[in-house]
């Protein structure tokens, strides 16, 4: 049998009357408004996202006997270019901590140019935005003080810079101890003290890489023509056809692996002039690591104090 579904009646439960079925019903009601409803002042139902930052590209300075610079409209931005020209055969970019420069044929048209730049505007942009946020972050890292006990990168790691009284400038490293030591004269202005530093730097760089070229010269079975030192300030190293080397010296901050690379990197052009798959491929054949020195380099200078006003 099928017994009914409805509660039976029980007639020891309390009674209920319909002030307090009032009562509940107030406070029942009252627990489902709304937060929003208490306040008077209207509440946004979505809080915006925090504006990003404005993006700064570096703009080419321009020469005082130079063309005036050109400038083009690419979504919303605007952006100002250096154009030359040339008796090469096609458009070519360049873009550093300077910004972007365009190389073209003589007989192209500006409109042909403009369109050329739309075609790559992805990649333009992209490039104008790492080297923007990269030079923000140099200018914001906090220059070396130029006082004894200075902390200067050298091969990847500090050496303490000591300033003695001496009746000629000169300079000591103690490899062991880390000790750069100075002899200054009296009068010695900073900018000084800056250059005799730099010098010594530069001559430990051209030691230095005079060395590993050697060694990788062979490593490759090639042979340079000649070294000589570049102040570049966004190239580490440049190659010629016929075996012309300049390095970077400011690599002399950096470690011996990374300044490795950068040779190795150098002399394999003599096998192959371009970036192609050959080319990396003799790269590998001596520095395997050859992509992860690569980004390790680039952050790291983007690490590196500013050593030097110039």
């Amino acid at each position: 049998m099928i017994q009914s579904s409805a509660p039976q009646k029980n007639e020891s439960s309390p009674k209920i009357d319909g002030d307090q079925l009032e009562l509940f019903a107030q406070d029942f009601f009252a627990a489902l408004e709304p937060a929003a409803k208490q306040s008077s002042a209207p509440q946004p139902l979505f809080k915006a996202p925090p504006a990003p930052p404005k993006v700064v590209f570096p703009t080419p300075v321009r020469a005082p006997d130079a063309p005036p610079l050109r400038r083009i409209q690419l979504g919303p931005h605007s952006l100002e270019f250096e154009l030359r020209r040339s008796s090469r055969r096609s458009i070519g970019f360049m873009i550093d901590d300077q910004g972007l420069r365009v190389t073209a044929p003589k007989r192209v048209a500006l409109a042909d140019i403009d369109n050329a730049i739309r075609a790559k505007q992805r990649w333009i942009l992209t490039k104008l935005r790492e080297r923007g946020e990269r030079r923000a972050t140099r200018q914001e890292r906090a220059p070396v003080v130029w006082v004894d006990g200075a902390q200067l990168p050298y091969l990847g790691a500090n050496i303490t810079l000591r300033l003695v009284d001496a009746p000629r400038s000169r300079c000591e490293f103690d490899e062991q101890a880390r000790v750069l030591t100075v002899g200054v004269v009296a009068g010695l202005a900073e900018w000084q003290l800056q250059e005799r530093v730099k010098i010594w730097f530069q001559a430990e760089a051209k030691r230095l890489f005079a060395e590993r070229l050697d060694l990788y010269a062979e490593k490759l079975g090639v042979r340079h023509a000649s070294l000589t030192l570049s102040s570049a300030g966004t190239r580490w190293g440049s190659c010629t056809v016929d075996g012309r080397i300049r390095l970077n010296w400011r690599l002399v901050h950096y470690a011996l692996p990374l300044l490795d690379y950068v040779v190795a990197h150098e002399l394999a052009h003599l096998l192959e002039m371009n970036h192609s798959a050959r080319f990396w491929a003799k790269v590998e054949s001596v520095y395997p690591d050859y992509d992860g020195a690569r980004l390790a380099l680039r952050q790291r200078s983007q690490e590196m104090p500013v050593v030097f006003s110039a």
